[in-house]
């Protein structure tokens, strides 16, 4: 449905996206996820046609967007602010994109109530915009963006000025709603969770270039960089020691956890940084094991407990573990997390513990 061809957007000498190469299926909820300043916000308008390009090319449904306006680009978009004018009621902001449609008045009127139907908004039509709350004004965005029937809806940051439980409501409102209309969205968010949930793809983006373009598993189990790992969730970092190398795979030796040998899916291939080789893995892949409790993973590690976290639903756990001093003489911290469930003792800080684990779930960062 979208295709970015070598784009590059320059602002004076700043450079803003860097030959950027985008393939976006038709009917697909895509996240251009980063962090401020990255780029995301500046590709979804040049998508929308707000920004003009200064080479390269962006085709939607196969045609080159080149000199077409973006009034009349197959695209609409839900603005961060909402943009709802508080003058007008719930359905004249939904009416605002038909003032100039040449249909009868009857034929538009039902086209705003099928849309309001659609947001969960039905009967709220002749409320004043001013009354309603930021949830509400939200799907009164979304309404008014999809009673034009665009073939991609482009969503700029549209849940940020929610509180968290109306925004996690809002995320399974969206991607229902998404899957009913079966049209293409394509949406900026900063929110790491808020993309893992809701996307079928994501690009994550730093200084104007896409890092990694994956599914939300994927990207959160095997990131292709540690700059991306340490975006995306929560990663520890353990230093390494490269024994071997074969058929694309490693054998590794790591202080607190010994020698592993991971596979060539397992191993980053991304350019080193200047910390050396590292490797990741996430908290909740490593259980901490009850007294004369039996590991149903592959290796136990010995640990000391730093800090306990209470999170209401989990537990984060700060660890030293046993012999991670080994490599350079300063013991490493890491963190696991366990969900609390009824009867599960909650150890202290200064406790020895074991822990389980999977060579699995080690990611190797070159």
């Amino acid at each position: 449905m979208i295709e970015c061809r070598e784009v590059q957007k320059y602002y004076g000498d700043y450079h803003a996206l860097r030959g950027i190469n985008l393939s976006i299926r038709e009917g697909e909820f895509f996240s251009l996820l980063g962090p401020s300043g990255c780029g995301k916000t500046t590709l979804l308008r040049v998508i929308a046609g707000f920004e003009d390009i200064s080479s390269g090319a962006v085709l939607i449904d196969g045609r080159h967007m080149e000199d077409v306006p973006a009034n009349r680009r197959p695209t609409n978009m839900v603005f961060q602010s909402y943009a709802i004018f508080p003058h007008l009621s719930v359905a004249e902001n939904v009416a605002f994109g038909l003032r100039r449609d040449p249909r009868p008045r009857p034929e538009k009127a039902a086209m705003v109530e099928e849309a309001l139907e659609m947001v969960g908004l039905k009967g709220y039509g002749a409320r004043a915009a001013h009354a309603l709350s930021g949830g509400q004004r939200q799907r009164v965005a979304l309404a008014r963006a999809l009673i034009l029937k665009p073939k991609v809806l482009l969503l700029d940051e549209p849940l940020s000025a929610l509180d968290r439980k109306m925004r996690e409501q809002m995320q399974v409102e969206l991607i229902k709603l998404q899957r009913q209309v079966g049209i293409t969205f394509v949406l900026v968010t900063h929110d790491q969770e808020e993309a893992l949930v809701m996307s079928d793809r994501i690009a994550v983006m730093f200084e104007g270039e896409i890092a990694q373009l994956d599914e939300p598993e994927a990207l959160y189990a095997r990131p292709a960089s540690r700059r991306v790992a340490d975006f995306i969730g929560v990663m520890n970092f353990l230093p390494a020691r490269i024994l071997d190398e074969a058929d694309g795979g490693a054998q590794v030796d790591i202080p607190g956890l010994g020698v592993v040998d991971l596979p060539e899916g397992q191993v980053s291939r991304a350019d080193a940084d200047d910390s050396g080789p590292m490797i990741g893995f996430r908290p909740e892949t490593m259980t901490l094991l009850g007294p004369g409790q039996a590991s149903q993973q592959a290796r136990e590690t010995g640990a000391v407990i730093d800090e306990v976290v209470y999170y209401g639903d989990m537990t984060y756990y700060d660890l030293r573990l046993d012999g991670s001093a080994r490599l350079n003489g300063n013991a490493r911290t890491v963190r696991i997390s366990m969900r609390n469930v009824f009867g599960r003792e909650v150890p202290c800080v200064g406790t020895a513990v074991r822990l389980a684990w999977s060579p699995g779930s080690l990611v190797l960062f070159r």
